[in-house]
């Protein structure tokens, strides 16, 4: 281990010192160290809102651990109240180090999760400029450095979301997942960073900035408010010299990247320092919504902590590599590895390796051979590390430089330091020509893709054969499969047989569809079969597919049923009788089922069950309206005349 127990003699005199003088305060309620609100869209209008709370497992008050919380909502133009959620909590854990042996007995945070599911009615929420969402509580912990009369200030959580319809159309959105935890202290004079980015669930743009938290209503006498006052929220007031651009003073001090929310600090002084920071999230370049963060950072003296270093060797060469001016070609069949060598002047030292793709993308990212860790400048183990990283051969950047960064990191507190040497290099691949597939299917649509279908139209009772041939150039392995979309072809009675080998592979297909077979294609739109030849070898390009839709109707056109309009019951041999040959055909379980005439007044005058119906009209004359009915529930309606 790097470097604790030095640090832990070093924290424990500062901790028990500062702890002492602030004996007599422990029964405030100096509890909270930040948190932040969440709203993430569920289904319909129904949404969860969520606060989370971090608390000073340290300083805090057991009795200070609220079972519940009230949030309230407003409109963010009038201010007027929209509604008070009352969150119970429903979760309680510690926050973890970066570094779990870097632990120190000073510094212990909780997350407190409050959280409950609400509606956002469409008819309600319709505010253009959108909503906010507010909790308040007191107080702050007490050893706070930064602001003044700490045990006094309050907090207010806060987060603005839009309207959930804009332009007569369903508005969702959820606020950014930000802001891992933070359980890691600082160290004077050292350069600290942690990343509070995050990930939007909708894809919205995200923007990060410092900003003054907000200190609100809330008192130390009257800590916990039923419910949350509207805005504006007073600010919290910070000590001479300090301001929202330096929060936390050093060189540099506190700041957040605003595309990735990485923190950086080098802070010069020690003490506990409390921060802000806001993500913004943007759709189409326009600000829907934000959220808020308090939190803060221990700033602690640490033993001298020396980064490793690594040094990189191209293959074939004994020099260095040199970033920035040299770059690696690596060619086919040539040697593409590179010989790594890391080491780090303290001793007892843990360095663990690791590599990132810069601009391509990690499926064709080199690899390490061997180890990747281990110690140095120990009882028994090397002063120095190696390992190997390697590229695939069958990566190829088409002539394009790309970058892969190789990083070693050590074990120090509380934070591990790194040596990162970027690595640019073009590569080429064996030459492989992709595989050809022939098949004796109807030709693909245009324009052709790889998910658009050709369509096989069947009769029942009808073979379909189809045969398959793939092909290829380099003699690589080949292998011919089928699969079906939702169904086994078994299932559906279709039988598909591959002779697949070196160069060449063969398939057959047959089918002859059945009832069960057009229920099944019914269900799924047709019966989509995927064909695909498979190449093995190395760099195998991508599969050749063929997609094909399987239809099943039934003989005949049902178009070209046209039934008489008229009919004249006179006993002249011609058209004496109303009858309907061209009927479309029974098809599985769509079948004739019956017909019933009726007259203008709704009274029936015949019905039948039989196909070969024929109506004589007898005594009949004028309109009359007829419905014919199948077994699946179609029916066919329509008007016959009887003329004398």
């Amino acid at each position: 281990m790097k470097c604790i127990w030095t640090a832990r003699a070093d924290f424990r005199g500062w901790a028990l010192v500062l702890l002492a003088l602030l004996a007599p305060l422990a029964a405030a309620a100096t509890h909270i160290v930040g948190g932040e609100l969440d709203l993430q869209h569920k289904s319909g209008s129904t949404y969860t809102l969520s606060l989370n709370l971090y608390f000073d497992a340290i300083n805090g008050s057991a009795g200070a651990l609220d079972d519940n919380l009230t949030a309230s909502i407003f409109n963010k133009t009038t201010n007027q109240r929209m509604a008070d959620v009352v969150l119970p909590r429903v979760s309680d854990t510690f926050v973890n180090y970066t570094n779990p042996a870097c632990t120190v007995g000073s510094l212990s945070t909780r997350k407190l999760v409050y959280t409950k599911d609400i509606t956002l009615s469409a008819a309600t929420y319709t505010n253009a400029a959108g909503y906010y969402v507010a909790v308040e509580r007191c107080c702050r912990n007490v050893t706070i450095g930064n602001i003044v009369a700490p045990n006094n200030a309050a907090q207010t959580f806060y987060l603005e979301f839009p309207a959930v319809v804009r332009s007569g159309a369903a508005f969702l959105d959820s606020t950014p997942r930000i802001f891992p935890p933070l359980g890691d202290y600082a160290c004077r004079d050292e350069l600290f960073y942690y990343d509070f980015g995050g990930q939007d669930p909708d894809g919205d743009s995200l923007a990060y900035d410092m900003v003054t938290p907000l200190n609100g209503h809330a008192t130390n006498p009257n800590p916990i408010l039923a419910q949350a006052g509207p805005a504006p929220y007073s600010l919290i007031n910070w000590n001479r010299g300090l301001g929202t651009s330096n929060q936390i003073p050093g060189s540099p001090a506190l700041g957040i990247d605003a595309h990735t929310g990485r923190l950086t600090v080098r802070p010069r002084d020690l003490g506990l320092f409390v921060f802000g920071v806001r993500c913004s999230e943007f759709r189409r370049g326009v600000k829907i919504g934000e959220t808020r963060r308090d939190f803060q950072l221990y700033v602690l003296n640490c033993p001298t902590n020396m980064a490793p270093t690594l040094q990189v060797r191209a293959p074939g060469s004994a020099a260095a590599y040199r970033p920035g001016r040299d770059t690696l070609r690596l060619t086919p069949g040539g040697n593409r590895c590179l010989a790594i060598r890391y080491t780090d002047p303290d001793p007892s030292s843990t360095l663990t390796m690791t590599s990132r793709a810069v601009n391509f993308t990690t499926a064709t990212a080199p690899v390490f051979t061997s180890t990747t860790s281990g110690t140095v400048h120990s009882a028994g183990a090397p002063d120095t590390l190696t390992t190997t990283l390697c590229f695939p051969d069958c990566l190829d950047t088409g002539g394009r430089v790309y970058l892969v960064d190789v990083i070693v990191a050590d074990n120090g507190c509380s934070l591990p330091k790194h040596d990162t040497i970027r690595i640019a290099f073009t590569a080429a691949s064996l030459p492989n020509q992709a595989p050809v597939l022939a098949t004796t299917f109807p030709p693909a649509p245009l324009p052709v893709s790889d998910d658009a279908p050709a369509v096989v139209r069947l009769t029942l009772g009808e073979r379909y054969d189809a045969t398959l041939t793939g092909t290829d150039a380099n003699r690589n392995a080949l292998t011919l499969s089928a699969a079906g979309a939702g169904f086994n072809l078994a299932d559906a009675g279709m039988a598909f047989a591959a002779r697949n080998g070196y160069g060449r592979a063969d398939a057959a297909f047959s089918w002859l569809p059945t009832c069960d077979a057009v229920a099944a294609a019914r269900a799924n739109n047709g019966l989509l079969v995927r064909f695909r030849l498979a190449e093995a070898g190395p760099c195998e390009p991508l599969p050749q597919e063929r997609l094909i839709r399987f239809v099943v109707a039934p003989k005949g056109d049902s178009l070209a049923f046209r039934p008489p309009n008229v009919f004249t019951p006179n006993g002249d041999g011609l058209n004496d009788s109303f009858r309907m040959p061209d009927l479309p055909v029974d098809f599985c379980d769509h079948k004739f089922a019956s017909i019933k005439i009726f007259s203008r007044w709704g009274q029936p005058v015949f019905s039948s069950s039989e196909r070969g119906f024929q109506w004589n009209g007898a005594g009949a004359g004028g309109l009359y309206y007829y419905l014919v009915t199948y077994t699946d529930g179609q029916k066919y309606k329509g008007w016959v005349e009887v003329l004398p």
